[in-house]
């Protein structure tokens, strides 16, 4: 075991006497010793009930004769984060989460690893450790809070924003927008519809890493519990059969992954994450495959933002191992994945039927023959955007308007809040990627006053910066190269043609080549709007969003020699 680097010969004495200072027996100094990261904190609903989550696990662990041992990670709540400063911090977290589960896995020579964990940056960040490490690892999450009830319909955190924007066009009073707020988020777990934080707990199951239901199961459930010890137990089985991340995390798991991202709509954020978990894993994504998978994977599932259905209502539908049947049985995903469960997907979601077909469609009767996400490429974006075309009106799946450019986020909702736009602009948020940002916050404020304005219908919405899961409309983000790096959307000027074929995959703008090269050269040098602290160390040293905003490589264009 890993563990009998710190445990075992009598060198290690030291070391066994501060075991013994825990509490622990000459027995459980021979069991495996199973790291529980617990990422809960008392500021996001994901996570104020993980403590219990963890419980579970460690009782699970305990069954199954290992040592459990809790140490904790950082979180952010995106929905508090958002349209302040703090955003900026969200994606950049991710790396900080990586980074610290790596250090206490090699400090402290666990031999497995349960990530309990529930919310947006940080279940990637804790899949990315787990790659990195290559140690046996299984995930659990909190799950998603149910919906909330306001006049007879279910609704989400996303109702509330959209909320402000009805207001502000006069479709709800200040009074009923008070009264949805009271509602929306009924209790703990991670927001109710496909927003990041679901999409990524879903599409653990699909890459195999998380036992099935992970994704759906709802956070007030007792199955959350009884998946908890289950997840626990699993783990110290894979130990003994060293079944690590390196043999889960194939090739064959990210497609899978995206093909079920395709399948349920979800976050554009998925993305960005699925290209850092490929990067750890050693695993290539070209996002120009993306656009492959997506081309023969139909959009399944309509979920709150795209539609009116919830987590819950996946659920119930047969979640997520229902999806893998279906999809299985096109012969979409490849079945002989292996998973945490020591089975292939195939085996493990075998007979998992459709309980709510209005839920999840057949193959023969989707929402539409292609996946929910788009990679757009084209002299505004060389190396791609992302967009969510699942939640795209149809009339808005092609467009052409003029530019109306903002240098930031800020600027951009003060007009957005004005009305200070025509219809058909496209309205182009710059500066705002993973170095200019820095951080390439999410901009759910944006987006979603514009559709409670009812303008998501006539207005396209353009940024090198990101989206919410929760954002719907022609609203591309991931613009890569960024504005920061000198990226063609740097050269925009109010006014120029952008032209959106989001079926074509085409984004651009109705300039030549010279005269874009033109304007970069004679754009000054781009200097950090945060140059201190953990944000300025974050802006010299991430990548581009196409290759998933990682922290770069000592040989690539902005990591250190």
């Amino acid at each position: 075991m890993l563990s009998d680097r710190v445990k075992k010969g009598l060198e290690k004495a030291p070391h066994r006497s501060l075991f013994r200072a825990l509490g622990f027996t000459d027995g459980e100094l021979e069991r495996p010793l199973i790291g529980v990261v617990n990422s809960f904190n008392e500021i996001i609903p994901g996570h104020i009930h993980l403590r219990d989550i963890s419980d579970a696990v460690k009782a699970g662990v305990r069954m199954a004769g290992g040592v459990p041992v809790e140490f904790p990670t950082i979180g952010i709540c995106d929905g508090i984060a958002m349209n302040h400063r703090g955003m900026k911090y969200s994606l950049a977290s991710r790396e900080l989460i990586a980074d610290s589960v790596e250090v206490m896995v090699e400090a402290h020579a666990f031999d497995g690893l349960v990530l309990v964990t529930a919310c947006d940056k940080i279940v990637p960040g804790m899949l990315m450790a787990a790659a990195r490490l290559n140690i046996p690892s299984i995930m659990i999450s909190g799950g998603p809070m149910l919906a909330g009830r306001f006049q007879g319909r279910n609704v989400s955190l996303n109702s509330v924003f959209v909320g402000v924007g009805q207001v502000k066009a006069g479709a709800m009073t200040p009074e009923e927008l008070a009264e949805l707020e009271e509602v929306a988020c009924p209790g703990c777990g991670s927001c109710a519809g496909m927003f990041t934080a679901n999409s990524m707990n879903c599409l653990t199951e699909a890459l195999g890493i998380a036992l099935p239901g992970n994704g759906t199961i709802p956070a007030v459930s007792a199955a959350r519990r009884r998946l908890a010890k289950l997840s626990g137990m699993r783990a110290v089985e894979m130990v003994k059969e060293q079944l690590t991340p390196s043999r889960i995390f194939t090739p064959a798991a990210i497609g899978n992954a995206l093909t079920v991202d395709m399948a349920l709509g979800c976050s554009t954020n998925t993305i960005l994450h699925l290209t850092a978990i490929a990067d750890e894993a050693g695993v290539e994504l070209d996002l120009r495959g993306v656009n492959e998978i997506s081309a023969r994977t139909p959009n399944l599932c309509r979920l709150d933002p795209a539609g009116p259905f919830h987590l819950q209502d996946l659920d119930e539908a047969g979640g997520i191992p229902a999806v893998l049947n279906v999809l299985g049985e096109a012969g979409l995903v490849d079945g002989e994945a292996l998973t945490v469960t020591g089975r292939t997907i195939k085996e493990s979601v075998s007979g998992r039927a459709v309980r709510r077909p209005e839920v999840i469609r057949s193959t023969k009767d989707p929402h539409s023959p292609t996946g929910g996400l788009a990679i757009l490429f084209g002299n505004l974006a060389p190396e791609g955007a992302v967009v969510k075309q699942a939640a795209v009106a149809p009339e808005m799946l092609t467009h052409r308007g003029p530019a109306r450019v903002f240098e930031s986020e800020e600027e951009a909702v003060a007009a957005i809040m004005n009305g200070a736009f025509e219809r058909g602009d496209v309205l182009v948020i710059r500066y705002e990627g993973p170095r200019g940002g820095p951080g390439m916050q999410e901009m759910l404020t944006a987006t979603a006053t514009l559709a409670g304005l009812g303008r998501d219908r006539d207005v396209a919405l353009l940024t090198d910066g990101r989206f919410s899961g929760a954002t719907r409309g022609a609203s591309i983000g991931h613009v890569s190269p960024e504005a920061a790096a000198k990226g063609p959307i740097a050269a925009l000027q109010n006014g120029d043609l952008i032209e959106i074929d989001i079926p074509g995959r085409r984004l651009e703008v109705l300039l030549d080549e010279k005269e874009i090269n033109a304007r970069l050269a004679s754009l000054p040098q781009w200097r950090p709007k945060i140059s201190h602290g953990y944000l300025g160390r974050y802006a010299t040293m991430v990548s581009s969003a196409s290759k998933g905003a990682v922290f770069a490589k000592a040989d690539t264009e902005h990591g250190s020699k």
